[in-house]
């Protein structure tokens, strides 16, 4: 009989197991950066790198509008300092060459039909004098950067304000020097190519006029057809220039246009700044990312190695036992790996001491009928008498037997585990097994031996027999693990008696039970019965049995994830009040299939 034991009232889990699930599930709880934080190693990572993308994102498109607000700002600001400047201009800055006669008597009377028409106002002449434009000019583009272009009605430069008039002599003033103009390779050199290059701008290139062909550009055409317009260009340093051109009136008229741009640089100055707090941001997340990301590396690849050396050290042990690291508590990926090597491990460490204990198992199992077969044989040599020849020869025939027995359980135990791991589960009806195996031990039973009682209990409410104890699993291995307990029981019963094979469902287990009418098993023997080569058969059966049929039927239970354990049945209690041992019961629990 086998070596394992488990009532059938025994839990699943033991008090260290509820232990250690209790303290797993309140340190997430206890934890609040682990419940703020992604447990898995996939959302870390996605979230590092899409809070460095949200930041470079936000930080061009803070830029990009930030670049707009300024220049409608500044064209704003420029449209009103022209249209002042343009009035000045036409006021004062003008002179007459026409006249228009007005009644002053009749102009208390006067409605809109005596003011001049329009054909009136246009055969004036009002020429735009550059002497009296030019002080108008310096006085309103005081300290200011701002170009003014004064061009007559014929499309002639009249007044730049890069050029003033003073006292009859020209004034010159220089735009400042491009920023970084001079660095050569210096590092601000290269910086400034760099931003250059990183924003460049598509607006059209500036093109200065000329003295007498103002009409050639659409904003100054615009202009001296009554229009204001505004536009960005950018100069030959690749700068932002913002320009506005507004006519020049008096009265109706249209004297000239008045052009305003701002100086190379001014707009992009203040980019050039946000340039660099942008790209200095991005720079400081950059940092923190590479930062982070290390130390994610870390938290990745230390434990790796960790585990990488520990597995190598299982490979190259021989007589210790390898710890391998517990990364369990991390609660992402690598504590699932490192839980799922310890479990191997540990599982690879019971199945070498399995193998171990099997093989010293084997070697002393084996060398019992060997010495007795060796001991025969040498003696049969001295035997006088052909009654003593003939005891010999049926020694010699019984372990021979013996050892052909040991040795065919002993090779279905070795490799019952890979044939159950390669085999495919497949659902059947555990009923229709135990019936048709019970009828075929009463259909090839011996004299003498006990005859097989089936029972099936009715199934569950709202089940019928095929659901109620269909299981998934191997047919014909479950099918040995019954035969082996009949076998077995059959070898206890006494003579005359039946055995009781009986299948019901308890709750999501199928289970079912062999009872014999034998002397029991002794309380001491319960666990016992399951371990490999043990046997306790009675008088006259002594190597009839390899003590290896238990083992093996607890060893296909545990690979369909069920129970199997030993107990007494006890009938009703004497006069002494000792209850008397009925016989002994083997109780098999497999689950039922998911469907059932």
């Amino acid at each position: 009989m086998l070596d394992k034991v488990m009532p059938p009232e025994t839990p699943d889990r033991t008090e260290a197991d509820e232990a250690d699930a209790a303290e797993r599930e309140a340190a997430p709880r206890s934890n609040l950066v682990r419940r703020i934080w992604p447990h898995r190693l996939t959302s870390r990572i996605v979230l590092l790198n899409l809070l460095g993308l949200i930041v470079l994102v936000s930080g061009i498109l803070y830029f990009n509008q930030f670049r707009q607000g300024l220049i409608d700002a500044r064209v704003q600001s420029l449209t009103t300092q022209a249209q002042i400047i343009a009035a000045a201009v036409a006021g004062s800055a003008t002179v007459d060459t026409g006249s228009i006669v007005i009644d002053p008597d009749s102009l208390a009377d006067s409605n809109e039909e005596m003011l001049p028409d329009s054909d009136q106002l246009s055969s004036l002449d009002f020429p735009i004098d550059p002497e009296a434009a030019g002080p108008v000019l310096k006085r309103l583009l005081a300290n200011t950067t701002v170009r003014a272009r004064i061009i007559d009605k014929d499309g002639n430069l009249v007044v730049d304000s890069r050029f003033l008039y003073s006292r009859g002599d020209i004034v010159q003033s220089d735009l400042p020097p491009l920023y970084g103009e001079r660095d050569g390779f210096s590092i601000r050199a290269l910086w400034n190519r760099f931003v250059t290059w990183t924003f460049s701008y598509d607006y059209p290139k500036q093109i200065e006029y000329g003295i007498d062909n103002g009409k050639d550009f659409p904003e100054v055409d615009a202009a001296l057809k009554g229009a204001k317009v505004s536009l960005v260009r950018l100069n030959d340093r690749g700068q932002i220039i913002v320009v506005v051109a507004v006519p020049i009136q008096r009265f109706r008229a249209v004297l000239g246009s008045l052009v305003l741009s701002t100086t190379g640089g001014e707009i992009d100055n203040v980019l050039r700044a946000e340039r660099q707090v942008v790209l200095m941001t991005f720079g400081f997340v950059a940092l923190v990312t590479i930062l982070l990301s290390t130390l994610l590396a870390s938290t990745i690849a230390l434990p790796l190695r960790k585990l990488a050396a520990a597995a190598e050290r299982v490979r190259r042990g021989i007589n210790k036992r390898v710890e391998i690291p517990d990364f369990s508590s991390r609660g992402d990926e690598i504590g699932d790996l490192s839980g799922a090597v310890r479990d191997m491990t540990n599982a690879l460490y019971n199945r070498i001491a399995a193998i171990e204990a099997f093989a010293a198992d084997v070697s002393h199992e084996l060398k019992n009928p060997l010495t007795s077969l060796r001991s025969a044989v040498e003696t049969l040599a001295y035997a006088k008498t052909p009654d003593q020849r003939e005891r010999l020869v049926e020694i010699v025939n019984h372990d021979v037997k013996r050892l052909d027995r040991l040795i065919t359980d002993i090779s279905d135990a070795s490799r019952l585990d890979a044939e159950l791991a390669r085999g495919e589960a497949q659902a059947f009806d555990m009923s229709q097994l135990l019936e048709s195996i019970t009828n075929y031990a009463n259909d090839t039973r011996k004299e003498g031996q006990a005859e097989v009682e089936f029972e099936i209990a009715k199934p569950p409410p709202g089940m019928d027999r095929a659901k109620a104890y269909t299981v998934m699993g191997h047919d014909s291995r479950l099918g040995q693990v019954v035969r082996n307990l009949i076998d077995n029981a059959r070898s206890f019963t006494r003579p005359g008696s039946k055995l009781n094979v009986r299948v019901r469902r308890v709750g999501p287990d199928v289970e079912f039970r062999v009872d014999d009418s034998g002397p029991g098993i002794p309380p001491d023997n319960l666990q016992r019965v399951f371990e490999r080569f043990y046997t306790d058969r009675p008088d006259g059966s002594f190597g009839s049995n390899s003590g290896l049929g238990l083992s093996i039927s607890q060893q296909i239970v545990d690979a369909h994830k069920g129970r199997i354990w030993a107990e007494n049945r006890y009938g009703k209690p004497d006069e002494t009040g000792e209850k008397p041992v009925l016989g002994a019961r083997f109780t098999v629990r497999i689950p039922a299939a998911p469907h059932a």
